[in-house]
């Protein structure tokens, strides 16, 4: 009987070593989880910003080009000059 008894307590101490090693275990994945959230959302804010410089980037190129053709046109002669 004392020998069941015992054996209970050492059981109810491992579960209880157990339980707050689980819960310190849970606290630091759950920070590290925190963290990674917080890792993902800022990845996500930067490549949204980066595809908006690159649309930008891309208008631009596109203006300059409608421009320098512009000017190219005006340089060229008429047909009616020949």
């Amino acid at each position: 009987m004392w020998k069941q008894f015992i054996e209970l307590f050492r059981q109810v101490l491992t579960l209880t070593e157990d339980t707050k090693q689980n819960r310190a275990e849970i606290k630091e994945l759950r920070k590290q989880i925190d963290d990674l959230a917080a890792t993902v959302q800022q990845l996500a804010y930067e490549i949204h910003r980066v595809g908006e410089r690159e649309m930008h980037e891309r208008e631009k190129f596109m203006l300059r080009v409608e421009n320098q053709l512009l000017k190219a046109k005006r340089q060229l002669p008429s047909a009616s000059d020949e």
